[in-house]
């Protein structure tokens, strides 16, 4: 028994109201299925862990929850092979350590390095704000 498309309409126009009880079931099942996926998501977010990064030391806040992440303890790269802990330029009056951005920019034949905060402050440089941990 073949049946033609405009039957077909015909027949399933009125189908929320030949067919309540059908409806409500596949409603209720959509629904079940529906809080079921939203449960299991929720349950994934609290399971995840919390991004750490090593060597920066920051107080996170978990905004959905409130809760205080406590930082990862703070560990500093080591200084590089020929060299002290701070680096300040011939022609700048800022110090800072290698793994700075401007650090980093400073060519090797400008370089003064530094094994103390002290000897950087008594030689008339100041601490770089851009990089971070220097006070």
């Amino acid at each position: 028994m073949t049946m033609s498309i405009k039957e077909f309409i015909e027949k399933s126009k009125g189908f929320p109201h030949r067919n309540k009880d059908v409806f409500i079931a596949i409603l209720f099942i959509l629904l079940a299925f529906g809080s079921f996926g939203l449960g299991r998501l929720s349950m994934i977010e609290e399971l995840k862990t919390p991004v750490r990064i090593d060597g920066i030391a920051a107080s996170v806040v978990n905004i959905n929850k409130g809760q205080n992440i406590q930082p990862a303890k703070e560990t500093l790269p080591p200084p590089p092979q020929g060299g002290g802990l701070y680096v300040g330029s011939k022609n700048g009056s800022k110090y800072q350590f290698p793994w700075c951005s401007g650090a980093k920019r400073i060519k090797e034949g400008n370089k003064v390095i530094f094994n103390t905060k002290e000897g950087a402050r008594a030689a008339g440089y100041t601490p770089a704000g851009n990089c971070k941990g220097l006070d």
